[in-house]
């Protein structure tokens, strides 16, 4: 409210001072036809003016603005991978029967171009995770879990966002991956209903992990390729890690 009232006292003062600056010129040089004249002239101009203000100028700004909320994401999702992704990756693939299959997908080098990552994308979007749990793993996973927990809730309150939807939904499979292990006490393999349930969602946040962790490295590869060539050698599909 505060700010309204100061942007229209600013404009009121302005237009005030244009008035006074046309009767100025006109008390001194006695002349108002050709002070009617050069205002006319303004107004001729104003819509162009405007154009330029609002069009041009105001998409560059959205243009600017836009691309610092994506930095902004972008240093978020790599603190997400750099701090808790590649871990719950390296845990939930244990998880995958065919993870040799997507391993061979996965096997990022660091002379791939966008559209190989494009391809693995893709592939990882239609694959049908085939998950197996085991009491053991499901223990170790929920250790995981509930170190990440708190680092996962202030990723879910960061406002930036919301505007990225896929790495969000990712985020929310994730957490209730996390909710559904803290909500056991024990992990009952003989429960196949139980067993069904905890596969789907780890399954579920597998596959939107994978298809993040892709275009996660495709922007290193753009934007930080150093960084990029240390994470290719350390990838958690690779074969040859060094």
């Amino acid at each position: 409210m505060k700010k309204n009232i100061s942007s229209f006292l600013i404009a009121l003062i302005l237009a005030l001072l244009s008035g006074l600056i046309y009767v100025a010129q006109i008390m001194v040089f006695h002349s108002p036809r050709d002070t009617c004249f050069y205002i006319l002239q303004d107004f001729a101009f104003l819509p162009l003016q405007i154009a330029i203000v609002t069009v041009v100028l105001g998409s560059y700004l959205k243009r600017r603005e836009k691309a610092e909320r994506l930095k902004k994401i972008n240093t978020v999702i790599n603190a997400f991978f750099s701090e808790a992704g590649t871990d719950i990756i390296i845990v939930l693939k244990g998880f995958s029967k065919n993870c040799h299959e997507i391993s061979e997908m996965l096997n990022i080098q660091a002379d791939w171009n966008d559209n190989m990552f494009f391809k693995t994308a893709k592939y990882l979007q239609n694959i049908n995770i085939q998950i197996e749990c085991g009491a053991n793993q499901l223990e170790d996973l929920t250790v995981l879990m509930k170190s990440k927990r708190d680092f996962l809730i202030r990723l879910l309150e960061n406002p930036n966002l919301l505007e990225h939807d896929t790495f969000t939904d990712m985020l929310l499979s994730v957490f209730h991956v996390t909710e559904e292990l803290i909500a056991r006490d024990t992990f009952e393999v003989e429960n196949k209903e139980d067993m069904e349930h905890i596969s789907n969602d780890i399954q579920r946040a597998l596959k939107a992990l994978l298809v993040q962790w892709v275009e996660y490295m495709r922007h290193l590869r753009l934007e930080y390729p150093y960084l990029y060539s240390f994470v290719v050698r350390k990838n958690p599909f690779c074969q040859e890690k060094i």
